[in-house]
């Protein structure tokens, strides 16, 4: 889901639509649940300012929400109804973005969240520091390529070691890249794979393709 050049009322509309006749009411969430889900599932591609995600691979959902929240607009939608659109754009996505990439209460949990704070400035005013879920940092990942990878790379690539399933971008396994081809991948990025050049270290970028280049294809 790349609409980047859709207006922010535009985008949510369209969601809104998409998630018609799809069955897929949300019927409980746990937003304080959500946040580390979406830490880990959604923040490498989505911008969201409470959870302290810049990422513009996918649209930021802070836009698209913005004026749908605003009682100046012919398009206030309620929490409720956010959670809604959220939740059936989970389940149904639009490609380069996989369907169901959170399952279940998951899905609620994160549905719940994002509309309990997409288009609002965060406590403070401030942009949120990146929520970690076990030691992984979105948009880092800390000093493990492992947890790197993880944080960064496991929603789009399927590698074992790493027990990922992404079907976004090529299967690590079956590609088997080496270091070098690994770390200018990263660094630049291609096709639907976004740059990490200044979002990660050069020694993060390094250690994650080290990690790759080591156990692609081994397991």
């Amino acid at each position: 889901m790349r609409a980047r050049a859709v207006a922010p009322l535009a985008l949510a509309a369209a969601l809104l639509a998409a998630g018609c006749g799809t069955g897929g009411i949300a019927k409980s969430g746990d937003a304080t649940r959500g946040k580390p889900l979406f830490a880990t599932n959604c923040a490498r591609c989505h911008a969201l300012a409470d959870a302290g995600s810049v990422a513009t691979f996918g649209p930021n959902l802070d836009d698209a929400f913005a004026a749908a929240r605003s009682s100046r607009t012919d398009m206030h939608l309620s929490d409720s109804t956010i959670r809604n659109v959220v939740l059936d754009q989970i389940r149904i996505a639009a490609a380069p973005m996989p369907p169901n990439l959170v399952r279940g209460q998951d899905a609620e949990d994160v549905a719940a969240y994002v509309a309990s704070v997409a288009g609002r400035k965060p406590v403070g005013g401030a942009v949120a520091a990146p929520t970690t879920t076990g030691g992984a940092a979105a948009g880092g990942g800390g000093g493990s390529g492992k947890a790197i990878f993880t944080a960064n790379c496991a929603t789009c690539h399927t590698l074992a070691a790493a027990g990922a399933s992404g079907k976004v971008g090529p299967n690590l396994d079956q590609l088997k890249p080496d270091e070098k081809r690994v770390e200018r991948q990263v660094t630049n990025g291609g096709a639907i794979m976004p740059a990490f050049k200044g979002k990660l270290t050069a020694a993060q970028i390094k250690a994650v393709a080290k990690f790759v280049a080591s156990v692609a294809g081994k397991k």
